[in-house]
């Protein structure tokens, strides 16, 4: 028995060695990368998140105004990661400007952040999205929302432990629902009577704050940072990486400005503000009932597609952070015949799960999970942006087909708005902003006990 394990050992150091030596394929065209960001960006959240930015705005032309600064926002950001991601491009992304700007220590911060808050936070807020709008099909008592959500995460984690096979498998078959669900949602909104939802006598107030609003705008536009991860990977990156930020953010902020604009047509500013499921309501104000049911299962499927993304994505960084660091070795194994990190997988579902659970705790699982994420990513987007100027007086002699303009006018408004929204979303210090940051602290032991 000892020889074939010997030489089982034998073959995965020499694989191990060869992943080394290897580089990324620049397989991916311009046309590629911007149909990815644009798959990344719009996801579940435009369906949840109108509701709570109309809560906070007040009037029509604010929350249009509110989606349009989160485009622009965007925009200003893409400006600085695309200088960055042109002149380090790697798989890396934004962990390894890090590394190059401050050190290993703040690197690993980041990798514990994205491992124990932002990717299971993610994987928990849409899992509540997929529990809203399946409530809506079959309610489940009053943890509804919180039942299918967890019951998600169970299905979803298994099914990419079963296989790479099985993951890519459930993806094609749920990805096409979310341009069709959005699709659908304009046309309802654009071709209904424009008569606004009754407003009930438990109605919320709406106040204008507009920190917490561009909180939920930015949100919505998370993820075209995710550019960075595919920069050594896509052909002439010189000129593709920059063409595709733009491009994909473009037509990300007119799809959102459309849909809003198709809520306030159909819902009124009010009947938003103190919606639940706010493309559901939209759908029962123009076809009834049955709207209801149609719009509810297209949602539920797109939030679904999201969701299994993000759990094969982001154990695949939790399998490299097992490998890159002894204290998480554990998960860096990899299940050769499923092709799937299976130990990554687990311990993802699990906090996954326990972020779910923290969610029931405060009833308000969706913006709880909001506020759980929100502190720990601006603050490393902050560093991220801070990290351009440092690498410019660090390495100045780096070439770089892409510069920002206006430097540096443009990155220090980037870090401002960055740093602004991180104040906006620790000002008010409620239950899941506090549990994000003691989480994020716990990464310092954490961090002592691997050099140790």
């Amino acid at each position: 028995m000892g020889s074939p394990k010997s030489s089982d050992y034998s073959e995965s150091i020499a694989a191990s060695s060869s992943e080394q030596s290897a580089s990324p394929k620049t397989a991916l065209s311009m046309m590629d990368a911007v149909a990815l960001i644009v798959g990344i960006v719009i996801g579940a959240g435009i369906f949840e998140t109108p509701a709570l930015v109309a809560s906070n705005t007040g009037t029509n032309f604010n929350v249009l105004l509110a989606w349009i600064i989160g485009g622009i926002v965007s925009l200003i950001g893409a400006l600085c990661f695309a200088e960055l991601a042109t002149t380090y491009p790697h798989v890396g992304g934004n962990y390894y400007y890090l590394q190059r700007a401050y050190g290993s220590s703040i690197a690993f911060l980041f990798a514990w952040a994205r491992m124990t808050v932002v990717q299971t936070g993610s994987i928990a807020l849409l899992a509540y999205v997929f529990g809203d709008y399946a409530s809506e099909i079959l309610p489940l008592g009053t943890y509804s929302g919180s039942i299918y959500a967890a019951g998600a995460i169970v299905v979803f984690t298994i099914i990419n432990i079963l296989g790479l096979k099985q993951g890519k498998g459930a993806q094609n078959l749920l990805t096409a629902a979310k341009v069709l669900g959005l699709i659908l949602v304009i046309i309802a909104g654009l071709t209904s009577s424009g008569t606004p939802a009754s407003q009930s006598a438990t109605a919320a107030p709406i106040t204008a704050d507009w920190g917490m609003a561009m909180i939920f705008v930015l949100l919505s536009y998370g993820g075209w940072n995710e550019a960075a991860y595919i920069s050594a990977e896509i052909r002439n990156p010189n000129r593709n990486i920059a063409r595709s930020l733009f491009w994909g953010i473009g037509i990300i902020a007119a799809i959102y400005i459309a849909i809003n604009f198709a809520y306030l047509h159909g819902l009124g500013v009010n009947g938003m503000a103190n919606s639940s499921a706010v493309a559901a309501d939209l759908m029962r104000n123009a076809f009834g009932q049955a709207g209801v049911v149609f719009i509810s299962l297209l949602v539920a499927v797109s939030a679904l597609g999201a969701l299994n993304a993000t759990v094969l994505t982001g154990a695949r960084t939790n399998y490299a952070l097992g490998q890159d660091f002894s204290v998480f070795r554990f998960m860096g194994r990899w299940q050769g015949e499923k092709n799937s990190p299976v130990p990554a997988l687990l311990v993802q579902g699990a906090i996954s799960l326990a972020l779910v659970g923290l969610g029931i705790i405060t009833r308000k699982g969706f913006e709880t999970m909001v506020d759980f994420t929100a502190p720990v990513f601006w603050f490393f987007f902050l560093l991220v942006g801070f990290s351009l100027m440092i690498l410019r007086q660090k390495e100045p002699n780096r070439l770089s087909a892409f510069r920002v303009p206006f430097y540096p006018i443009t990155p220090i408004l980037f870090c401002g708005i960055c740093g602004f929204l991180l104040y906006s979303s620790l000002v008010y210090v409620r239950i899941g902003a506090i549990a994000g940051v003691i989480v994020l602290a716990l990464g310092i032991p954490v961090l002592m006990l691997q050099r140790r």
